[in-house]
């Protein structure tokens, strides 16, 4: 990396002093016009002026060379000769040495040792933990600093030494300092952030500056340098709860000059679409590089108040489309990492997610149910899946213009459906059977009115196309028909007309749901299309076999209205404690017949009303019998289907009574069914049918004990609670609707708090919701992780990919949210954590401090005995000192 960086500080200092007057004069012509506007456009006279310029340098190479020969005989240099010399050597020039060439490779060697976010790695390019330490992230810093030519002094001349031979070089610098990061590693982050080098602003410069001359030439190889720088500096700021390298980045950037570059970006988005190149599938597309640098910008923004206005989308008139545009497609989500802390993740929507339709968000915004612990999360995240299948068939749907205009009208074609068959079943509830009623012409006021009605209403949904105006001219249409052509007809025309409008329906509900590319096991697993389906089969049955079968399309009201929903819900919910006490009563039945059969078998005597012989069988056609029953009615002439058991005799008046009755207990059968038919549905139970008995009778008390029970056991107490449990079943549907709808209303759907937890706070439940929780956010980001590459990831979206295979979802916030816990627990917690960082400081500083203590002390202690032993060798006992000396 030393060597390459000499090499590339070597050949840029020879081009340098050329190329820098070069530009500069270039900048003052681009600057000069810009003035004049209104007069000429820039880049007419900047064409002019360089071509001036070329003929300039052509001209003077030219008399250059001529003086030479002049000036050097000895040289014999042909005509042409210089140009072409110096055209080679300015070729030369831009062509790297091995030195330099042999640094892409080994950038791409280091980005992929730290791929897939390997910390171990990462933490082992910056120290190696050895006597002699390299850093190699702050090395490849400098490098980018140097090949991007910063040493030289400016940096805005990027352009002068970023080309076509080492732009690719350049960005592999960029991508191998984003895998540095990436993770995240907050060691590294620091490294590039805190380095001493110019390595942050050259990174901002590559966004904000435009890149010339290579701008005009390779306008794609500038927009995937500015992708990547834009990446970088996401990289650095990935997972940080602190704002010192946000900070840093802003420190030499100015809010205007990146909001002014997003815009530029969008507008050169759109003039590439309206030519008709698809740039917007590449990852370096106009629009997804200002769509990289949008996001920059929003995360920017936090630590910015300036610039947090400017991207707001009406904060300024020019460019709203362009802001307006990114913030619709930009999302954010909160997440819980793996040490419990929540952080904030902001991502361009993907494109596909457009695809989801409103019934299928409508449909799981209020059909996912909560779990033991009263979250929707889990249900939410099973869907996923379905939702994600439903994307990419809505993609592939809108491949067929008339299949994708039937399934985007699927709720018209359901309400025609469902009018035409109350229409019909109206039609054949007043006029059936429709022998009388013939077309036939009306008198002329009665028929002009009919046609002026038509017209009306027809004009009304030209002009003003309404459902009610719909709705008049359709009446007055069938009114018009059932007098021109007749009743018959117009109903078999009708009913022909639901047939085909419930084809296009069924068509558009598996262009909808795609339900064939799910297999025919799916397909006959799915009750919905199943439903429709037999709708079709009784809609055909009605035009070709009986009307009569148009009175079962009527169920359809069950199936669209929640409210009938939940009463055959009542029924069908408990079905098993109904089924029970039905089987409990049948067995209580079942007792009283055999007690009734032995000890009250004369007191079943019930009235009947015979059927004349004369009326046992209507004339053909004069109802429903003559078409449907005849087979099973008893014939008297013949004694066809006639009961044995009943046979008719001549009978004098006065035993007619006696006839009217009959003994319904001569078997144990007969009983059973006796009591069960009359018994169930007398008031006062089998009681009430039977004979009344004489007080005088032996067996009156037991009668009168056998009617109270039967009366308590099976009227009261059995039929009572199998109708309190529909009715509460009933109670129960409509407390768990209501309750849905208030925790719809009251409750984040993603982590669960209530809306009183955000009162007085600086945020509403309404922003919580909207912008912090939205679960259409959440969706999109499992939708990202599944089709962005895996390479791509950065560390967020590694660490959600992985809770996603694992089917893990604590990823997702649960009773918490960034906004509360920033307010309230977060400011103590950082105080703690804050302290804690203070009292170990602390704790190291007295370590060391008490160790140079003793070390003082032991130093001291040594000191004073060497001074003790020193005083003793210096006036040992036996020698005379004179007192007169200083001592």
């Amino acid at each position: 990396m030393k060597v390459a960086q000499q090499e590339i500080k070597a050949t840029v200092t020879v081009n340098t002093s050329d190329l820098g007057n070069k530009k500069k004069d270039d900048e003052v012509d681009r600057d000069a016009p810009s003035r004049k506007k209104a007069k000429e456009p820039v880049t007419q006279i900047t064409e002019e002026v360089r071509d001036q310029l070329l003929e300039a340098s052509a001209a003077t190479r030219k008399a250059f060379s001529a003086f030479r020969r002049e000036a050097d005989p000895d040289d014999h240099y042909q005509p042409g000769e210089g140009a072409q010399a110096a055209a080679d050597k300015a070729k030369d020039d831009l062509e790297m040495s091995a030195v330099v060439t042999i640094m892409q490779p080994i950038l791409r060697f280091l980005q992929l040792l730290c791929e897939n976010h390997n910390r171990d790695l990462q933490n082992f390019l910056r120290c190696q933990n050895n006597k002699t330490n390299y850093n190699l992230v702050c090395e490849t810093l400098q490098f980018l600093d140097c090949i991007c030519g910063s040493t030289t002094g400016g940096l805005g001349l990027l352009g002068l030494y970023i080309n076509e031979k080492n732009v690719a070089l350049i960005n592999q610098t960029l991508e191998s300092l984003t895998e540095y990061c990436q993770g995240p590693c907050h060691e590294n982050q620091n490294c590039i952030a805190t380095h001493e080098s110019n390595g942050i602003d050259i990174i901002t410069a590559l966004i904000l500056n435009d890149i010339n001359p290579l701008g005009k030439k390779r306008m794609d190889l500038v927009l995937e340098l500015k992708n990547n720088a834009s990446k970088l500096l996401l990289a650095i700021m990935e997972s940080r709860h602190d704002s010192e390298n946000a900070e840093r980045i802003l420190y030499n950037m100015r809010p205007k000059e990146l909001v002014e570059v997003i815009k530029k970006a969008y507008m050169q988005g759109e003039v590439e679409f309206e030519d008709g190149e698809n740039g917007e599938e590449g990852a370096a597309s106009p629009r997804n590089v200002g769509h990289n640098i949008y996001i920059l910008a929003h995360q920017l923004a936090r630590h910015n108040k300036e610039l947090q206005s400017m991207l707001k989308p009406g904060g300024q008139v020019d460019g709203d489309a362009a802001l307006g545009f990114y913030a619709k497609h930009t999302a954010q989500i909160e997440i819980v990492r793996q040490d419990r802390t929540m952080e904030q993740i902001v991502f361009p929507v993907p494109s596909i997610c457009e695809f989801l339709t409103k019934e299928s968000k409508l449909r799981i915004y209020y059909t996912t149910e909560r779990d033991e612990q009263g979250s929707k999360i889990n249900d939410f995240f099973l869907r996923s899946e379905d939702l994600f299948n439903e994307m990419n068939w809505q993609k592939k749907l809108r491949a067929q213009p008339v299949l994708y205009w039937c399934a985007r009208n699927m709720s018209f074609w359901s309400s025609i459906s469902f009018n035409l068959a109350v229409l019909m079943n109206l039609l054949v509830a007043f006029f059936y059977p429709f022998r009388g009623v013939r077309g036939g012409t009306l008198e002329p006021h009665w028929s002009g009115l009919l046609w002026t009605a038509m017209l009306v209403s027809l004009a009304i949904v030209v002009a003003l196309p309404k459902p009610h105006g719909v709705r008049a001219l359709i009446a007055s249409t069938i009114l018009r028909l059932i007098f021109s052509v007749g009743l018959q007809p117009t109903l078999f025309l009708l009913g022909a007309f639901n047939v085909c409008n419930k084809i296009i329906f069924l068509m558009s509900f598996v262009g909808n749901c795609g339900t064939f590319t799910r297999g025919y096991r799916a397909m006959v697993l799915d009750v919905e299309f199943l439903y429709h389906l037999l709708y079709l089969l009784i809609c055909a049955m009605g035009l070709f076999v009986h009307e009569f079968f148009y009175s079962l399309l009527l169920f359809d009201l069950v199936y669209r209205e929640e409210t009938l929903l939940n009463v055959i819900k009542s029924v069908t919910r408990n079905g098993r404690s109904i089924i029970l006490t039905a089987v409990l009563a049948l067995i209580l039945v079942y007792l009283f017949s055999i007690v009734g059969y032995l000890f009250f078998k004369d007191d079943f005597i019930l009235e009947v009303d015979r059927l004349p012989n004369d009326t046992a069988l209507p004339d053909a056609g004069e109802s429903l019998a003559s078409e449907f029953l005849h087979s099973d009615v008893c014939r008297g002439e013949t004694g066809e289907n006639c009961s044995p058991t009943a046979p008719q005799e001549e009978l004098p008046p006065a035993e007619e009574t006696e006839q009217d009755q009959e003994h319904t207990c001569e078997t144990l059968l007969m009983c059973i069914v006796t009591v069960l038919s009359h018994g169930l549905r007398s008031g006062g139970g089998v009681g009430d049918v039977l004979r009344k008995p004489s007080k005088e009778e032996p067996l009156f008390a037991a009668r009168v004990i056998y009617d109270l029970l039967f009366f308590f056991m099976v009227i009261i107490i059995v039929l009572n609670l199998i109708f309190g449990v529909i009715i509460d079943t009933f109670a129960d549907l409509r407390s768990e609707k209501q309750k849905k709808e208030e925790i719809l209303k009251t409750t984040c759907f993603i982590c669960g708090l209530e809306r009183d937890k955000f009162d007085n706070k600086t945020v509403t439940f309404e922003e919580h919701i909207q912008e912090e929780h939205n679960m259409w956010h959440y969706l999109c980001f499992i939708v990202l992780v599944k089709v962005k590459d895996s390479t791509e990831y950065t560390g967020p979206e590694s660490y959600v990919a992985e809770m996603i295979k694992e089917r893990n979802l604590d990823w997702f916030p649960r009773m918490r949210a960034m906004s509360l816990v920033s307010s309230d627990s977060e400011g103590e917690q950082n105080e703690l954590r804050n302290l804690q960082e203070k009292l170990e400081s602390t704790m190291k500083l007295v370590t060391n401090l008490s160790g140079q203590l003793s070390e003082l002390k032991d130093q001291m202690t040594e000191q004073r005995k060497q001074k003790q032993r020193i005083g003793l060798l210096g006036h040992p006992p036996h020698m005379n000192v004179n007192p007169q000396q200083p001592a």
